[in-house]
């Protein structure tokens, strides 16, 4: 099944208004050529306004910087061993790339050299939707079949996949993403065999990669789908470092799509990989999570099997008054996830929408209303406070004075009475 893409962005306002078009008109002349390449043209012939652009050129990174300077922009060498210059136009950042080829690949640290061929500098990239290119009058360039692939929705590597996968092994779970984003239908099925192939590579990667990877994955159109396919293929497990939980994954992408909350790649994660504590902890140090999101995983794990419509509103508001509506929001999903309830459920759509009706108090009391009624500073205070609060919380927050003086009393005698 093919879907129409158009071949010119001529129509495109990007190319003729703004920034970019005074970029591209500093580049493309005197012998010049600059073009936007990469996903700002892949995503703008799926209909996609782009956000950021990358432009590419035959000018050497030492050109380029003397033509923004003498135009009066700002030249940043962001990545110049890599022929990478960051021009500033607007207040808009722009990465410039002068076209390169390889020389010698090992890895991720190929030895490149600039050149003039843009057919060679595409054939150097990874797939062959992400190595199209635009020119300023609106021509799409495409060497590698990446037209054809986009209104086919096929991700697939350009060349041989497993030398295109041996230049960075992030390729493979970048492959795996592209899929979920822009692919339809099951994998290339040559793309996949290579990264099955090839997957011993993934332990050469740096744990904060996968994490970026990772993340964006699963927030992906067709995540679920795709981690389908990666756990059948024996990837996902290897990723993760423990057993996939796929169809609890499933379950929370259809609840969020029918509750309206957004996609969050961290409560992803705990649906796809945490269960327990120590689930979180192992994610923790084998993604090189923050101390953020381990504490969102941690927090979704802490006895997340307990929270059910049936313990009743009074218990989700304690809920949600102890641990916050964030974490509220992630815990009830992720149970919600693995009950034996639809999406649609109404009484699980309910306790999730409690933060939306219901803000919770600040707790009344103060150290002064014990000492008033004569208990001094010291550790039998603190008891005190911590009693009244959870008798409080048991009470459903009430706010009158007569009920927060007996919380008072009750908690003095209950310390009095340990004494």
């Amino acid at each position: 099944m093919t879907e129409p893409v158009p071949r010119s962005l001529a129509d495109a306002p990007w190319l003729t208004h703004g920034a970019l078009p005074r970029l591209l008109a500093l580049l493309d002349r005197d012998g010049e050529e600059a073009r936007v390449v990469g996903g700002a043209v892949r995503n703008a012939l799926l209909g996609e306004t782009p956000s950021e652009f990358d432009v590419a050129t035959t000018a050497t990174p030492e050109e380029v910087t003397r033509r923004a300077e003498t135009a009066g922009f700002k030249a940043v060498p962001t990545g110049i061993d890599h022929g990478t210059v960051t021009l500033v136009i607007e207040g808009r950042p722009f990465e410039v790339t002068t076209l390169r080829e390889d020389v010698e690949t090992y890895g991720r640290h190929a030895k490149v050299a600039f050149g003039r061929d843009w057919k060679r500098d595409a054939e150097r990239r990874d797939f062959t939707i992400n190595a199209l290119s635009v020119s300023a009058d609106g021509a799409v360039h495409d060497y590698v079949g990446g037209l054809d692939d986009l209104a086919r929705r096929r991700v697939a590597f350009i060349g041989d996949p497993r030398k295109r996968i041996a230049e960075d092994f992030l390729r493979i779970l970048r492959f795996f993403r592209f899929h979920a984003a822009y692919g339809h239908g099951a994998p290339d099925a040559d793309s996949l065999d290579a990264c099955i192939k090839e997957r011993g590579g993934l332990d050469q990667l740096s744990r904060e990669r996968v994490r970026m990877e990772l993340l964006k994955l699963v927030v992906a159109p067709r995540a679920a789908a795709t981690l389908t396919v990666m756990a059948d293929a024996g990837l996902l497990g290897d990723v993760l470092g423990g057993v996939p939980l796929v169809a609890s994954f499933a379950d929370m992408a259809a609840i969020e799509a029918v509750t309206g909350v957004p996609a969050d790649p961290v409560r992803r994660i705990a649906a796809l990989a945490v269960m327990i504590a120590e689930d979180a902890e192992r994610l923790w140090q084998r993604l090189r999570l923050s101390n953020t999101e381990h504490e969102r995983l941690a927090s979704m794990a802490d006895f997340w099997w307990r929270v059910t419509p049936a313990n009743g509103e009074q218990a989700a508001r304690a809920l949600l008054y102890r641990i916050g509506p964030q974490r509220y929001v992630d815990r009830v999903l992720l149970a919600w996830a693995r009950a034996e309830a639809q999406a649609s459920d109404g009484a699980w759509h309910e306790l999730a929408a409690l933060p939306e009706r219901w803000m919770a108090p600040l707790f009344p009391l103060k150290a002064a209303d014990f000492m008033a009624q004569g208990l001094e500073k010291g550790p039998a205070l603190g008891a005190a406070l911590r009693a009244a609060e959870e008798a409080w919380i048991a009470q459903d927050f009430p706010a009158g004075a007569e009920a927060l003086a007996k919380i008072v009393a009750t908690a003095l005698a209950s310390e009095g009475g340990s004494d």
